[in-house]
């Protein structure tokens, strides 16, 4: 890509203003001869346009809208649009359009945990022509993640990572430092528990795929196999959290990706892990003791499950090197550190951080921390089915306090008949 882009961006947006300020003028003079050929010029422009289905909030599509799409069209020619699909309708939409060979989805963003469903069905192209082309800085979590039998069936997009927030104001009062192992954090979690009359750790226990994503970090940073769900480290991951779950914060069984985040800001919990998003909002919002670390260790190791998106190609499509011009565009370092700045996105690379402003860096140091030890949850069939096996286990063991192996082997049973139908 040229070294000019970020040029290009600040050209763009005069471009955009300039185009804005002329449209206003234009628009009523213009309006019955637009209606006449509506039908005309958009059965034209679809043909000429590359459409792309991303799921993102309204402050990251501006950024998209504002900058990056229109650079990329003033580089390459070829014009974005942009669609909304909810993701529980992808799938199926997908499965229609490659049936029939006509599309309205040219390249899609999907989460990095989600695509067994869409390589079991054959839904999408093989891109293995193009693994020579992706960054060396990228990360390899995000090349493997996108491998299936050896065939690269996505491109890296977007990684994301849990990294641990925590009051530095609260910790500091009671002389405390954020936890480095499991033995300190139930530590951590007892003292505020003994010094406020109530829990001020929280982790995601809401029995649904937040609290699942904490049980496999659990579980793995004891050495243990999630998929085999009674071995040693699955063991001591339940006994532990079984140990740590009364000196939690009452928040906890409601906490998901939202709501931790709020329970920070308004101080009712003083240390929890979650998604980096948020961090902007922090600085925002005055609360800048709200401070960030990758977070513990179990008995073996660091581990966090690696999330994020990948993009796919409809499988057939027609516009394979249109969509994969836009992804190299995605990938490329100028891209990915304005993703950085601007919306306190995780890099896909490793080179990326380069623009981060002064409050941010230390968050950026606890997600590239934290993405040196991340892993994908896996993407199996059967996970529709499974996790509710996980999440039963949990109830059972960790919140009512029932016997931990024998509970473990039920589960593991269990997921044991999904992975041999």
């Amino acid at each position: 890509m040229k070294k000019s882009m970020k040029l290009i961006f600040a050209a763009m947006l005069s471009i955009l203003l300039l185009a804005a300020c002329s449209s206003n003028q234009s628009s009523s003079s213009n309006s019955n001869e637009e209606s006449s050929n509506n039908s005309e010029e958009t059965k034209e422009d679809q043909s000429g346009t590359l459409r792309v289905a991303f799921g993102m909030g309204e402050s990251e599509w501006k950024v998209f809208e504002n900058e990056i799409i229109p650079a990329f069209e003033q580089e390459t020619g070829i014009k974005v649009s942009p669609i909304a699909i909810e993701s529980d309708n992808l799938i199926n939409k997908l499965t229609a359009e490659v049936d029939s060979g006509n599309f309205s989805v040219d390249m899609f963003a999907q989460d990095v945990n989600n695509l067994s469903a869409l390589v079991d069905r054959d839904l999408v192209e093989d891109l293995s022509d193009y693994k020579s082309e992706i960054p060396d800085s990228v990360i390899s979590g995000m090349v493997d993640v996108s491998t299936f039998e050896d065939q690269l069936l996505f491109m890296p997009y977007r990684p994301n990572v849990e990294i641990a927030f925590y009051n530095q104001k609260k910790f500091d009062k009671y002389g405390m430092k954020p936890p480095e192992n499991w033995d300190e954090l139930l530590e951590t979690a007892k003292t505020f528990k003994e010094e406020e009359g109530q829990g001020r750790v929280a982790m995601k226990a809401n029995l649904g795929g937040d609290n699942v994503l904490h049980m496999f970090d659990f579980i793995r940073q004891a050495g243990g196999d999630p998929y085999v769900l009674n071995d040693e480290g699955s063991i001591k991951a339940f006994t532990f959290m079984q140990e740590l779950y009364p000196y939690l914060a009452e928040q906890s069984s409601k906490a998901t990706w939202d709501t931790m985040n709020q329970y920070l800001e308004k101080d009712s919990v003083y240390l929890g892990q979650n998604w980096p998003f948020y961090i902007p909002q922090f600085h925002e919002h005055g609360k800048d003791e709200i401070k960030a670390y990758s977070g513990w260790s179990g008995p073996e190791k660091e581990a966090h499950t690696l999330g994020g998106e990948v993009i796919g190609i409809p499988k057939g499509s027609k516009k394979v090197d249109e969509a994969m011009q836009f992804a190299q565009f995605l990938m490329s370092k100028e891209v990915q550190e304005l993703l950085v700045s601007e919306l306190a996105w995780p890099s896909v690379r490793s080179d990326a951080y380069g623009s981060v402003q002064g409050y941010q860096k230390p968050y950026f140091e606890a997600i590239k921390n934290a993405l040196e030890h991340a892993e994908p949850r896996g993407n199996v069939p059967y996970w529709g089915d499974a996790e509710s096996i996980y999440t039963e286990a949990f109830q059972k063991i960790v919140v009512e306090g029932g016997d931990v192996e024998e509970n473990l082997n039920t589960a593991a049973e269990q997921l044991q008949k999904l992975q041999n139908q």
